[in-house]
């Protein structure tokens, strides 16, 4: 549960944390903002700082651990993901989430992410979770990298018996370009387009709840004096304003049937700025679908160690999201 007052014209936000679960239409809406100064930005691409990848833990003991699971083949490229598979359900199907890494679209991997350290307060909390890589740019341009975050979904409904997970409660978190997919997958349905690609196609792609942090919400905000050669990379595009980026922005395709989205953004992000979480969430509530915004103080991008401390600080991020998926996906 999170609650929250306003003190000296800012809002403060107040950590309360409880087992009760809400049903998705009692989430709060709006923005949850620790007081804070305004973020400085970076105004040179070299100096701006690697979001931490924290390698996961030993997690045999909360989950029984399938890695490197081909979930779709794409351009004679095999993909490939974990699951985890908790140990602490008693329920007969266990709801899921995927968590997308980072990395500009064009690298990391599904053992060593920005937001690994939240895997196991989820096995604990009997989810079962699957951690996907995806095709990179410049070789894999977008939307290739969504195409494929898209096929895995398919893939854990196609195998939701085999695997014993329920196909109706799926959820997704992720970190920067990480979180942009995710906020993709909560927003896009096949109209969009993006189902087109790979196998599994007579299964949906959508997810029920939607957490992406310090993500892009509209990818026409970026300054293309410090992302030119990112734009270019992956989007092939050499200006920020473009048919290209609006197609792949988020905020194109909100609409009043999407999921709860539970947002994160750092104060001192000098990659993301807060303006991009906050345009998304101001489409999201535009419509009507339960969302909120916490702005994390003192946070870079994707939330590394900080002095002062974040605030709330990494740990309790991770039981913000289990919070959030508990209210989400839980019957």
């Amino acid at each position: 549960m999170i609650k929250f007052v306003l003190l000296s014209g800012l809002v403060i936000i107040l950590l309360v944390f409880g087992v009760a679960c809400k049903p998705p239409d009692a989430m709060p809406t709006g923005t949850a903002t620790p007081t804070a100064r305004a973020a400085t930005p970076t105004p040179h691409a070299s100096r701006t700082p690697r979001p931490t990848r924290t390698p996961l833990p030993a997690l045999e003991q909360l989950a029984q651990v399938e890695r490197d699971v081909t979930y779709c083949t794409q351009d004679d490229t095999a993909l490939k993901l974990d699951l985890y598979l908790s140990k602490r359900t008693s329920a007969a199907l266990s709801p899921v989430v995927v968590n997308v890494h980072g990395g500009s679209w064009s690298g990391g991997d599904k053992t060593a992410s920005e937001t690994a350290s939240d895997i196991p307060e989820l096995l604990a909390r009997g989810y079962a979770v699957a951690a996907v890589n995806y095709r990179f740019a410049p070789k894999s341009k977008f939307p290739a990298q969504l195409q494929d975050v898209k096929c895995a979904v398919r893939f854990l409904r196609a195998h939701a018996a085999q695997y014993r997970l329920d196909p109706q409660r799926i959820g997704a978190w992720g970190c920067s370009a990480g979180g942009h997919l995710v906020s993709m997958l909560g927003v896009t349905d096949p109209q969009a387009g993006y189902d087109d690609i790979g196998e599994y196609r007579a299964y949906s792609s959508r997810i029920q709840a939607a957490v992406p942090m310090a993500a892009p919400g509209d990818l026409t905000l970026y300054d293309i004096t410090t992302r030119a050669d990112m734009l270019a990379r992956v989007f092939g595009v050499t200006t920020n304003i473009n048919p290209v980026l609006i197609k792949a922005s988020p905020i194109t395709y909100v609409s009043r049937d999407d999921p709860p989205f539970l947002l994160f953004a750092g104060d001192k992000d000098p990659v993301i700025s807060i303006k991009q979480s906050e345009t998304l969430l101001q489409h999201l509530n535009n419509v009507g679908v339960p969302a909120q915004l916490v702005v994390v103080q003192n946070a870079a991008h994707c939330f590394p160690p900080s002095t002062p401390p974040l605030v709330p600080s990494r740990e309790e991020m991770s039981q913000l999201i289990g919070d959030f998926f508990d209210q989400t996906l839980r019957p």
